[in-house]
């Protein structure tokens, strides 16, 4: 989710398609998140780690 969020940000950059960069921002965050939960070993939608 992380790197998709990061291709989608790149893409709406060079395009200038800000709905890219909007979706791109949201997904960066929300995989931050589900990643930093997973880290500190809270299960995360019935997973302990998260990827």
């Amino acid at each position: 989710m992380i790197i998709l969020g990061v291709i989608l940000l790149i893409i709406g950059f060079v395009t200038g398609i800000s709905i890219l960069w909007t979706i791109g921002i949201i997904l960066l965050v929300i995989g931050a998140i589900l990643w930093l939960l997973g880290a500190l070993g809270h299960a995360v939608g019935g997973r302990r780690h998260y990827y």
